[in-house]
C-alpha cells in the first residue's frame, strides 16, 4: 500500500485547517524609535560600515520587507508622531514642528531674520486616531514610551484620552544620569536598572510593552511601542557596553563628563545606546515568537501579527556640545527637511509578506494608517481625511512594484511632500520620482541660501532605480529651469490645498532691507463683551491678513495659544469674536512683504527662556 498520497493529503488538509481557523483580526505593533538614523542599523549600511550593532533588527529585516527609501511625515518628532497616529500630513494638521501652541516670536530678536507661523501645540483631543478606530473595531489598544502629541509630556491630550485603553510612560533606563561616565547600573537586587543575565540594565519601558502584552494576548491587539531609545541624553548605564564600543571605535573611555568632539559615527555612548535599543526591541520580537496565540492554538502570536518598525525622523546628528552620530551619504539630519532629516530606515513584517525582501519604492510613516485598516480588515471612519497610500497590496503582493502604491486619485503615487517652516531651516521640499525640490524661504537676506534647490537623486534603469545624488550635492536648479519651475508650482499647489502656513520676516532683524520700515502698527483696541476691536496704521505696506492669537489658561503650566485668521483683508481696524473662555490674546498683522508685527509686541523665545515668563504677561488681559 502506497502511503505518501494518504499522509500528503493529511498534511494538506492540515494546513488548510490551520489557515481557516487563523483569527481573522490580526494583531499590530508599531514600533517607533526616536532619532534613530538612517545609517545607525547595521543591515543599512551603504558606503562606510556602522559600527553599531543591530542584530535584532537585521533578522527582523529578513523576515519581511525592507524598505530603502521611507519617510518620516516630519524632520522632527511630535509632528511625524501626530501624522502617523492622525493619518494627517504636517502641514494640514497645522502641527509643523515640537511643542508649538505659541504665539509667532523669533528665536531671537535681532539675529533671526524670520520666523515660524503659529502652528499646533498637539491633535485635537476628538482626533479619530488610528488607536481609536481599531478599538472601535474590538481591538485593545496599548502603548508604552513616549507620547509627545501634546504642548509637553504631560499635558492634554494623554494617549488615553486618544483611544488606548492601557498606557506607561516610564522612561526606564533613559533617565537623567548625573555623570555619564561613573554610576552605571550593577547587578545588585536593590538597582533599579539592575543588569540582567546578559549585561543590559533593566527597562522599564520595555518592560512595560511586554507587560502589555502579556495581558492582552488573548484577543487582538494594537501595541504603539514608543522607545525614548535613541534620543538624548547619550548615555548609557552600562558600563561594559561602553568599554565595548570605545575599544570598537578605537578611541579611549571618557573619564569626563563633557561633550564627545569627534565627527562621524565615532560616538561610543551612542554606539551603546543603539545596540541596547535593538536588544530591547529584540525582546519583544522574541516574546511574539516564543508565546503560543490564545486564539490559534498550536501557533505563535508573531504568525498572526503585523510588525511595523521605523524611527520618527532622520538622525539627530549632533548639537554645538556633542557629536551624536552622522547619516552620511545623506545630507543634515533631524530638524531639517533634506534627507538626513527625513529619511528612515522602515521594516514590516507580517502575515502573507513576502520574507527577506528589499524594496526601492518610496513610502512614507503617513501611511501606516490607511494600511493597517486595510491590514486588519478596519473600516475607514467616515469623513476621514487620510493622506498617506495604503501599502497592503504592495506588502502582500509584489513589494518591489511602485505601481501598487495609488494616491487619492486612484493614480500611481510617485510625489511627497514635506513642509517645515520652523527652526533655522524654514524650508518645503516636494519629491516627484527621482527629482527633489528644496525650497528655501529664508533666502531673501541671505546670498548663501538659494530660492531653490533641485537635486536628482535618483535615475530609473530597466525598471530599476540607480542611485544619483542621494547627498544632495549637486544643485540643477539653474540646469533644468522648467522642471524646477514645473516641480514648484507642484508643491505650491499641495501645500495651498492643505492651507499650510508659512514663515515671516522680522521687522527687528539686523540684516533686513528697507521694507522694515513700512510695516504697520496698531494704535488702539478696546473690548465689547465678546469681541475685541483692533485699529492700525499702514505705513507703506498693505496689510494682507490679520490673525487673532488667544489662550484659554494664560500663565498656566501648560499654556496654550490657538489662532483665529480673519475672513476677510482688513483696512484701517479688524474685530474678533472672542472664544469663550479666553484670558489672553494677541494681535498678528502681516504686511505684503511678509513682515509680521504683533501687539502688543511680544518677546524673542531667548528672552523668554531667560526670564522664566509666559506669553501671557506680555498680552492683552481679557477680563
Amino acid at each position: 500500500m502506497k502511503l505518501f498520497p494518504f499522509i500528503f493529503l493529511i498534511l494538506l488538509t492540515s494546513t488548510f485547517l490551520s489557515a481557516a481557523n487563523r483569527p481573522e483580526k490580526p494583531n499590530v505593533v508599531l514600533i517607533l524609535t526616536d532619532d534613530l538614523g538612517w545609517q545607525d542599523v547595521k543591515c543599512y549600511d551603504i558606503d562606510e560600515p556602522s559600527p553599531m550593532e543591530t542584530p535584532n533588527i537585521d533578522a527582523l529585516a529578513q523576515k519581511g520587507v525592507k524598505f530603502w527609501q521611507a519617510y518620516s511625515p516630519a524632520p522632527t518628532c511630535a509632528p511625524s508622531r501626530c501624522a502617523i497616529m492622525s493619518g494627517n500630513h504636517p502641514a494640514r494638521a497645522q502641527k509643523t514642528h515640537v511643542v508649538g501652541g505659541a504665539p509667532p516670536t523669533p528665536n531671537h530678536k535681532f539675529g533671526w531674520t524670520m520666523m515660524a507661523p503659529w502652528y499646533s501645540g498637539r491633535m485635537p483631543a476628538n482626533e479619530m486616531t488610528i488607536a481609536r478606530v481599531l478599538q472601535q473595531n474590538g481591538y485593545t489598544t496599548g502603548h508604552s514610551g513616549k507620547w509627545h502629541m501634546a504642548i509637553d509630556h504631560k499635558a492634554f491630550p494623554q494617549p488615553e484620552d486618544q483611544g488606548f485603553d492601557w498606557t506607561r510612560s516610564s522612561r526606564g533606563a533613559r533617565s537623567g544620569m548625573q555623570s555619564r561616565v561613573n554610576g552605571f547600573a550593577t547587578t545588585r537586587k536593590n538597582d533599579p536598572f539592575r543588569l540582567d543575565e546578559n549585561g543590559y540594565p533593566f527597562h522599564q519601558t520595555s518592560e512595560d510593552a511586554l507587560t502589555f502584552l502579556r495581558q492582552n494576548n488573548a484577543q487582538p491587539f494594537f501595541l504603539y511601542y514608543a522607545t525614548w531609545l535613541v534620543h538624548t541624553p547619550i548615555h548609557t548605564r552600562s558600563e561594559k557596553l561602553l568599554e565595548k564600543y570605545c575599544k570598537k571605535l578605537g578611541v579611549e573611555k571618557p573619564k569626563e563628563n563633557k561633550g564627545w568632539t569627534l565627527k562621524g559615527q565615532q560616538n561610543p555612548f551612542y554606539c551603546a545606546m543603539v545596540e541596547e535599543l535593538d536588544y530591547y526591541i529584540g525582546k519583544v520580537i522574541s516574546y511574539l515568537e516564543e508565546t503560543e496565540d490564545p486564539r490559534w492554538p498550536g501557533h505563535k502570536l508573531s504568525e498572526n501579527t503585523f510588525i511595523i518598525f521605523t524611527s520618527d525622523n532622520g538622525g539627530m546628528e549632533g548639537h554645538a556640545a556633542e557629536v551624536i552620530t552622522d547619516n552620511y551619504p545623506l545630507d543634515k539630519g533631524k530638524i531639517s527637511a533634506m534627507e538626513g532629516g527625513t529619511r528612515v530606515p522602515l521594516i514590516i513584517t507580517g502575515p502573507k509578506i513576502n520574507q527577506g525582501v528589499e524594496s526601492d519604492v518610496m513610502v512614507n510613516g503617513l501611511d501606516f494608517y490607511p494600511t493597517i485598516l486595510s491590514l486588519t480588515g478596519t473600516s475607514r471612519p467616515k469623513n476621514k481625511n487620510l493622506d498617506g497610500a495604503d501599502l497592503s497590496n504592495l506588502l502582500l503582493t509584489n513589494p518591489r512594484d511602485t505601481n501598487l502604491i495609488k494616491d487619492k486619485n486612484g493614480k500611481t503615487r510617485d510625489t511627497m511632500v514635506w513642509h517645515f517652516p520652523n527652526s533655522s531651516a524654514f524650508e518645503s521640499t516636494i519629491r516627484v520620482g527621482g527629482y527633489k525640490l528644496v525650497r528655501n524661504y529664508d533666502h531673501r537676506y541671505h546670498e548663501k541660501n538659494p530660492e531653490q534647490e533641485m537635486y536628482q537623486l535618483y535615475r530609473t534603469v530597466g525598471g530599476e532605480q540607480v542611485r544619483v545624488d542621494i547627498e544632495e550635492a549637486n544643485n540643477l536648479a539653474d540646469d533644468f529651469p522648467k522642471l524646477t519651475k514645473e516641480l514648484d508650482h507642484k508643491l505650491s499647489a499641495k501645500l495651498k490645498e492643505m492651507k499650510a502656513s508659512f514663515p515671516y520676516y522680522n521687522p527687528h532683524a539686523r540684516h533686513i532691507g528697507p521694507e522694515k520700515l513700512k510695516v504697520p502698527k496698531n494704535i488702539s483696541h478696546n473690548i465689547d463683551g465678546q469681541t475685541i476691536h483692533f485699529k492700525f496704521r499702514e505705513n507703506g505696506a498693505k496689510v494682507i491678513r490679520a490673525d487673532l492669537i488667544y489662550t484659554l489658561n494664560g500663565n498656566q503650566q501648560y499654556e496654550e495659544w490657538f489662532r483665529i485668521i480673519a475672513p476677510k483683508k482688513s483696512s484701517g481696524g479688524v474685530s474678533f469674536s472672542l472664544p469663550k473662555g479666553t484670558t489672553h490674546c494677541i494681535l498678528n498683522l502681516i504686511d505684503e512683504n511678509n513682515f509680521l508685527v504683533s501687539h502688543p509686541e511680544t518677546p524673542d523665545y531667548a528672552s523668554l527662556s531667560k526670564a522664566k515668563e509666559k506669553f501671557a504677561t506680555f498680552s492683552i488681559p481679557v477680563e
